[in-house]
């Protein structure tokens, strides 16, 4: 194009005043915070509280707790009285314990011994060959208490004041071999 033609040209040319006093303009760009970063952020914290919940409920489920025992069947097997030195008593019961497992653990034991002692003293043992507690369910376990060298009349007394209070301080120590379950592992156990 020519000089002729810039001049013709539908766009006018106004030359810049040549004022000495001239103010410098800044134009700044409004910044704003896209959408999917604040929600990246917020998308973050709600994972986390979740995950958090999640493993939090995960250990409270699989904690182990105590399971509930009653007696369910009790019968005498034998009865042998001593006189020398002192008066003691042999029994020999058989018991049906009835176990509810409230956890997410079974248990198949090949072996379970519970020494159960009384005011220090050792009266007996229960013994019990093999046998499964069920998870999350109710188990029936058979198993035979020997008392050996129960004193008559020392420990019927304290036996007696102990129950008219309504609790029998009975002190035991168990012994277990067998599996541990859960879900489709098995931990070996010898406690």
């Amino acid at each position: 194009m020519s000089k002729q033609g810039l001049r013709d040209s539908s766009v006018p040319y106004i030359p810049l005043p040549q004022n000495p006093n001239h103010q410098n303009v800044i134009v700044s760009l409004v910044y704003y915070h896209r959408p999917y970063q604040t929600n990246h952020y917020l998308r973050r914290g709600v994972i986390f509280a979740g995950v958090l919940l999640l493993l939090s409920a995960t250990i409270l489920f699989f904690y182990p707790s105590d399971p509930i025992l009653k007696l369910a069947r009790i019968r005498l097997n034998h009865v042998g009285v001593i006189s020398s030195p002192k008066l003691t008593i042999d029994l020999s019961f058989s018991l049906t314990i009835s176990v509810r497992n409230r956890d997410f653990f079974s248990l198949d034991y090949e072996k379970l011994v519970v020494s159960v002692g009384y005011r220090g003293k050792e009266l007996g043992v229960v013994n019990s060959e093999g046998g499964r507690v069920r998870a999350r369910g109710r188990s029936y376990v058979n198993a035979t208490l020997d008392l050996n060298g129960f004193e008559v009349v020392h420990d019927v007394i304290y036996l007696i004041e102990d129950w008219a209070k309504g609790v029998i301080p009975f002190d035991t120590t168990t012994k277990v071999n067998g599996v541990l379950g859960l879900c489709f592992l098995k931990i070996p156990l010898k406690v």
